[in-house]
């Protein structure tokens, strides 16, 4: 059964929100779910934790007309194949060759745009570093594709849920990550109740929130986390991509990916254009989405006359 088909009536609820064709493909033997929609240069977006592709649907929309939109769900998140803990490993440098398979089955023509928000940054970074040559431009939204940095503290809440076996038991038994996130991750932007049902919806149940805490189990804090070396290719790899123009989208108000991370990238990237957005959330994609849109299209246009 495809996962489109498992959740039936429910994604049917969203579809005037998430009005698209589902493609999929096989990868790591699993079947990853994307969109894929209009023609031109493409612009390959990358979602993090506890999102999916739907956090970017209107970005689909609306880019669309100009360009290739492909917008992935990692595998055990979205409309993917939600596989055992056994049957996967739910490691970055495993959703790197994902992503890696996945780009090219696609046959896509020329250099690609990333966007990438919270997890995507490491996938889509440790693509970049891979394969340089193929990247055009990028678009980063409030994440981190380098260490932690040494002196600044981390967000006590994650701590909490890494190491907690009962906070991973709340987190696949009752929701306890997605569902507050729901809420808390924009400050600016009141998400209405059919957007946070959008949001929730490939996550009702133990066997598809597995990802949602591995995610947050995979952040490599200690030199022997199974994660750490990959981060650390990837943190070496960025002097690869110092040509590569980009544009940072920031939320002031994140208390995971603070001023500070939003500092980190400026020093590794001093040229990329850097716009700060003091009032919205970590969920800057629907905070600022009106404000981003066209920021995000002149980028766009701009780099591709250059």
């Amino acid at each position: 059964m495809m996962p489109y088909e498992s959740h039936g009536n429910h994604l049917a609820s969203i579809r005037s929100l998430y009005p698209f064709p589902s493609h999929y493909q096989i990868v790591s033997g699993n079947r990853m779910h994307y969109l894929d929609e209009g023609r031109g240069d493409p612009i390959v977006f990358l979602h993090g934790n506890p999102t999916w592709s739907f956090l970017y649907r209107d970005y689909v929309r609306a880019l669309k007309g100009e360009h290739r939109v492909i917008a992935v769900d990692h595998i055990g998140c979205g409309l993917s194949d939600k596989p055992t803990e056994d049957r996967y490993p739910f490691t970055l440098e495993r959703r790197i060759a994902d992503l890696e398979g996945l780009l090219d089955s696609l046959d896509l023509c020329g250099k690609l745009t990333l966007a990438v928000h919270d997890w995507g940054g490491p996938i889509g970074f440790g693509y970049a570093v891979r394969h340089p040559e193929r990247i055009k431009q990028i678009a980063v939204f409030n994440t981190a594709a380098f260490f932690w940095p040494s002196g600044k503290n981390f967000p006590w809440i994650l701590r909490i849920c890494r190491r907690s076996r009962a906070a991973g038991y709340l987190i696949r038994r009752l929701n306890a990550f997605a569902l507050p996130t729901s809420y808390l991750m924009c400050t600016k932007r009141k998400i209405d109740s059919a957007t946070r049902k959008g949001y929730l919806l490939p996550y009702r149940s133990w066997s598809d929130r597995a990802a949602i805490l591995r995610f947050i189990q995979d952040i490599p804090l200690e030199p022997e986390h199974v994660s750490h070396r990959m981060m650390s290719d990837i943190q070496q790899g960025l002097s690869l991509l110092r040509d590569v123009p980009m544009i940072i989208f920031w939320g002031g108000k994140d208390f995971i990916f603070d001023r500070g991370i939003c500092l980190e990238w400026s020093r590794y990237f001093p040229e990329a254009r850097v716009h700060m957005f003091p009032e919205a959330g970590h969920n800057i994609l629907e905070d600022e989405k009106d404000a981003i849109l066209p920021l995000l299209r002149n980028f766009l246009v701009a780099e591709s006359r250059a």
